[in-house]
C-alpha cells in the first residue's frame, strides 16, 4: 500500500475512533460537575442567566453547574480560560457574545478567536439594551437626549465597560446621530449601572436583565429600548429605532464549549438546555426580566457569531475607532 493510502487509512481510523469515543462519552455525560465560566463580574446579565439556568440543569441532571466569574480585559481573561480548557464538555463559557467579539476585534494580539476556538452550543437569550439616564438628567426621550448632547458636546458622561457591546452601542448611537459624549469605563455592566444610578455618570446603554431593577426602583430613568420592536412588558417605552431608524443593539447571551468538544456532547447539552428554555415558567420569568429565550441549534449559533463579527468590524472601520 502506498504511503498516501496508509495515511488516509490511518486518518479514517482516527475519525472512526474519535466518533466512537465521543459517543461513549456522551452516553454518561455529565458524570461530574460542570464549570460555567462567566467572563464578567457577578450581577451582570451573563452571570444572572448562568445561575438561573444552572439551577434547572442541576435539577435535570443531578450534577451541579458551578458558575465561575473570571472578569478582566473586557471578558478576554475568562474567555481564554474556557478556550484553553480540556474539550470534554466540563468547562463551558456563557457570555455576551457581542462583547467578546468586539474585544477580540480591538485587540492587537487576541489570545483567542471566538469563532475559531469555540464550538457554539446555542444562543441562550436576547436582552435589548435599555437607554437610561440618571433621574437628574433633563431628557425624557431619545430626541431629548440628542438635543441635550448636541447642546453640551462632551459634557454628558457615558458609563460602560471598555469596548464591550454597550460601549459600541453608544459609539453606534453617536455615529448615527452626530452627538458627542465622554466615556467613563468601569469593570462591567453592573458597575456601569451603579455609576449612573449613583450620579457619577449620566447615561448608559446596558442589558435589560441587569438594568431593569434599577428602573423599577427609580434609580434610573428609562428613555428607550434598543430592540427592533417595543418590548411586550414595556409597551409604553419607545424603541431607539423610532427616532434613529434601524438602530438595534442588545445583549445576545451565548453558551459555547472549547473547540474539539465532541459534537455528541454539544448536541446533548443543547437538547437539555433547549428543554429548559422551553419551560413556560422559565420563559415567563426571563421575559418579565426583559430577556427573550432563544435556544437555537449549534449551526445557527455559529452563523450568528460570524454575522455579528462582520457587523461590528464594519462599525469599527467606519468610525476609525481605536480602543482608549
Amino acid at each position: 500500500m502506498s504511503p498516501l493510502c496508509l495515511a488516509l487509512a490511518a486518518l479514517a481510523s482516527l475519525t472512526v475512533t474519535g466518533t466512537a469515543l465521543g459517543q461513549d462519552a456522551a452516553k454518561t455525560y455529565p458524570a461530574r460537575a460542570i464549570r460555567v465560566v462567566v467572563p464578567f463580574p457577578p450581577g451582570g446579565t451573563s452571570d444572572i442567566l448562568a445561575r438561573q439556568l444552572g439551577v434547572r440543569l442541576t435539577e435535570a441532571w443531578g450534577q451541579q453547574l458551578v458558575v465561575e466569574n473570571r472578569a478582566g480585559a473586557a471578558g478576554a481573561i475568562g474567555a481564554e480560560t474556557a478556550a484553553r480548557a480540556q474539550p470534554d464538555g466540563y468547562t463551558l463559557l456563557l457570555t455576551d457574545v457581542g462583547s467578546l467579539l468586539i474585544a477580540q476585534l480591538l485587540s492587537p494580539r487576541p489570545a483567542f478567536d471566538l469563532v475559531r476556538d469555540f464550538a457554539p452550543i446555542t444562543l441562550v437569550s436576547y436582552s435589548p439594551h435599555l437607554v437610561c439616564v440618571h433621574p437628574s438628567v433633563p431628557a425624557s426621550d431619545v430626541n431629548g437626549l440628542i438635543r441635550l448632547a448636541k447642546a453640551r458636546p462632551g459634557a454628558l458622561n457615558f458609563a460602560s465597560s471598555p469596548a464591550g457591546a454597550p460601549y459600541m452601542a453608544g459609539l453606534m448611537f453617536t455615529h448615527r446621530t452626530g452627538v458627542r459624549w465622554t466615556y467613563i469605563t468601569g469593570r462591567g455592566g453592573s458597575q456601569s449601572v451603579l455609576d449612573v444610578a449613583s450620579g457619577q455618570a449620566d447615561v448608559l446603554f446596558n442589558g435589560m436583565l441587569a438594568t431593569l431593577p434599577y428602573v423599577k426602583n427609580g434609580r434610573l430613568k428609562l428613555l428607550a429600548v434598543s430592540s427592533e420592536r417595543r418590548v411586550e412588558t414595556l409597551s409604553d417605552v419607545p424603541t431607539v429605532a423610532e427616532t434613529v431608524p434601524g438602530f438595534v443593539t442588545g445583549s445576545w447571551q451565548g453558551l459555547l464549549a472549547p473547540v474539539g468538544t465532541p459534537p455528541e456532547i454539544v448536541a446533548k447539552f443543547h437538547a437539555a438546555l433547549a428543554r429548559v428554555l422551553a419551560l413556560p415558567e422559565v420563559r415567563e420569568k426571563l421575559r418579565a426580566q426583559g430577556a427573550d429565550t432563544l435556544g437555537n441549534a449549534p449551526a445557527e449559533a455559529a452563523r450568528f457569531l460570524q454575522d455579528e463579527r462582520d457587523r461590528w468590524a464594519r462599525l469599527i472601520q467606519e468610525t476609525g475607532y481605536k480602543p482608549m
